[in-house]
């Protein structure tokens, strides 16, 4: 991912020390990006001399830990600690307990695989000062480079592929109710207990609910803006989005919240495709062409929905690549609508590993 888009409409001039921030890097085998990461985090902005960076190594088995160690000499505030849980949820909370002084007041959050504009730390910290928000989140903007992955961009950003989240593509700054985490204001993160070091997947959102449901408030920062690759293949696509409905399901269940509509669309669907095979299985069984129709019906509907999908995508951009949205669709729809219901049919939480 690679962020971009400085903001000079709500911070005029800067509101917050360097002193005042902590900084997470969260990591795991990240060797071939660790250093780019970092530096362009360090870049930019006289004050980051005086941020505190920590790096939470999850066991990296690549050379992450020695390039950290080996930049350590150049940029005395950056720390590595170990992460033995290995997610990213456990690495953040571990490194506000290890590194966190009375002094920090916002905690930064970024991501080892990405690349970062100059400055982008002290202006989240900048906007959670100037908004008084407990949380700033950020936009995503989907990207790829194969003919697949660049299909799955163009439509994840889209009401058929995201339902309308605010965090995928939005152009409007404001309160939300969740996001892509930035930076959070560290008395907040100590009031909710941090992230729920058991959760993979979802961890931000479930954070978000905790946080909304005790009167913080989160700031979407439209302009500070996120580069998303996503996954190159329909496989990896499709496993991504199983842990996401995974994720989502456990939330649900930790706090008894009602889903959004866009959030059991996939399940439904799911289930409408299911329930119409087994109409198509029986009406063939039975001799009946009456229920093989029934049964074809939602299936039919939904292969015309990525078609229409794909085609549109092909034509917006003037590009054969756009025909991929329909199957990129597909494995996301899918799996997540799967994930979702076993996440919901578990009868115990998973531990972390």
């Amino acid at each position: 991912m690679t962020a971009r888009g400085p903001d000079t409409r709500l911070v005029a001039t800067p509101v917050v020390t360097g002193r005042e921030v902590l900084l997470v890097v969260p990591a795991l085998n990240e060797a071939a990006g660790i250093e780019a990461c970092l530096r362009s985090l360090l870049a930019g902005d006289p004050r980051l001399a005086e941020v505190d960076v920590v790096v939470a190594d999850g066991g990296s088995v690549d050379d992450t830990r020695r390039i950290v160690a080996r930049m350590q000499a150049s940029f005395p505030r950056l720390s590595l600690i170990d992460n033995p849980q290995r997610l990213q949820s456990a690495g953040i909370n571990r490194a506000v307990r290890h590194a966190a002084r009375p002094r920090h007041r916002y905690l930064v959050r970024a991501d080892a695989h990405a690349l970062y504009p100059p400055g982008y730390a002290m202006r989240v910290a900048d906007r959670l000062a100037a908004t008084g928000a407990a949380s700033v989140v950020v936009p995503m903007d989907s990207r790829g480079t194969g003919c697949f992955q660049r299909a799955a961009a163009w439509i994840v950003d889209t009401p058929l592929g995201s339902g309308g989240s605010a965090h995928r593509g939005g152009r409007r700054s404001g309160e939300v109710d969740h996001g892509h985490h930035a930076g959070m204001a560290l008395d907040w993160f100590h009031r909710i207990g941090g992230y729920d070091d058991g959760f993979s997947h979802n961890e931000d959102a479930e954070l978000d609910l905790r946080l909304r449901d005790q009167g913080g408030r989160i700031w979407l920062a439209a302009d500070l803006r996120l580069d998303y690759r996503m996954r190159p293949d329909a496989a990896a696509l499709a496993r991504q989005y199983w842990n996401y409905g995974r994720g989502r399901a456990r939330t649900i269940r930790k706090h008894a919240v009602r889903p959004r509509l866009r959030q059991v669309a996939p399940a439904i669907n799911l289930l409408l495709l299911a329930l119409g095979a087994l109409l198509g299985v029986l009406g063939a069984l039975a001799g009946s062409p009456a229920m093989m129709v029934a049964g074809s019906l939602w299936p039919m509907v939904y292969l015309s929905a990525l078609a229409a999908a794909s085609a549109w995508m092909a034509l917006r951009h003037a590009s054969p690549c756009g025909l991929w949205a329909g199957p990129a669709l597909a494995a996301m729809h899918l799996p997540w609508g799967a994930g979702f219901l076993t996440g919901l049919l578990r009868r115990r939480e998973p531990k972390a590993p």
